[in-house]
């Protein structure tokens, strides 16, 4: 029996057009849980720009329940956003990703464990992340003043796909050994060495005594394929990005608009 169910969020358990949990999708997830299934949000965001999601779902502030963030580089309890693992990027790293970042076309994101900080936004990205993060905005492009805080990740967006896989390669020599993913066809990340979704899972499945076989893990782009593979069950949802098909155990009928995860849950859960 399934007993954790780690699943995406935009793209994924999100409506595209007002990025809310379907209803379908509430009554699927509550039957879930209902089961004893632990249904665990796994981000690239924050915990902090979650808890609207959390309220829909029923999870909000409440104990024994859990949240993957940063694509695996936190893991907090719902009840009272109880920080119970994290993995932290130096500073010296992130300034020199950053400062490289700067010579190219494209605006970056960092994120520390409280705050998401913006720089170089488009009109587009403002209106991509409007509903889904709240962000300040930094004028100048210098990060001295995180120094000593916690951070966590950064990326940069471009809503070229192919401007940003070939960004990979100019990034290769300082980002060596760090983790490197894609997101939203508009993303390039990076976090902590060792630090992705699927490390996220099987730490959280460690914690609570969950055999890896006991997992699964939806998703629709590139950030999603570690937890998708380390998963008991590795799904996609049928607007998945190509490239992580292959890796898939099941791909879905349905979209996340037309209800992906409710699939999911009738078909492995409350059948079976």
């Amino acid at each position: 029996m399934y007993k954790i169910i780690a699943c995406d969020l935009d793209e994924t358990l999100l409506t595209t057009t007002d990025r809310k949990v379907s209803a379908k999708n509430v009554a699927a997830v509550k039957a879930a849980r209902e089961r004893g299934v632990k249904f665990v949000v796994a981000t690239g965001r924050g915990f902090p720009s979650v808890s609207g999601t959390l309220s829909e779902l029923g999870l909000l502030d409440l104990p024994d329940e859990y949240v993957i963030s940063f694509n695996g580089a936190a893991i907090t309890e719902n009840r009272g956003n109880r920080l119970l693992h994290c993995v932290e990027m130096p500073f010296e790293i992130v300034e020199k990703i950053f400062k490289r970042g700067e010579a190219f076309d494209l605006g970056a994101h960092i994120y520390t464990l409280d705050k998401v900080y913006g720089y170089r936004f488009t009109d587009n990205e403002r209106a991509y992340l409007a509903g889904r993060m709240e962000v300040e905005m930094r004028d100048d492009w210098n990060m001295d003043f995180l120094r000593g805080d916690k951070i966590v990740k950064i990326l940069f967006v471009n809503p070229n796909q192919n401007y940003l896989w070939q960004m990979e390669r100019e990034f290769a020599d300082i980002a060596a050994g760090l983790t490197v993913s894609f997101s939203s066809n508009r993303y390039i990340e990076f976090s902590p060495a060792g630090v992705d979704k699927g490390s996220g899972l099987l730490k959280l499945a460690e914690m609570l005594g969950v055999k890896p076989e006991e997992t699964i893990a939806i998703g629709d782009n590139f950030n999603d394929l570690s937890m998708i593979r380390a998963a008991g069950l590795g799904v996609g949802v049928a607007n998945c990005v190509d490239g992580i098909k292959s890796d898939c155990n099941y791909i879905t009928n349905a979209t996340n608009d037309e209800g992906a995860v409710a699939e999911v849950i009738e078909n492995f859960i409350l059948r079976a």
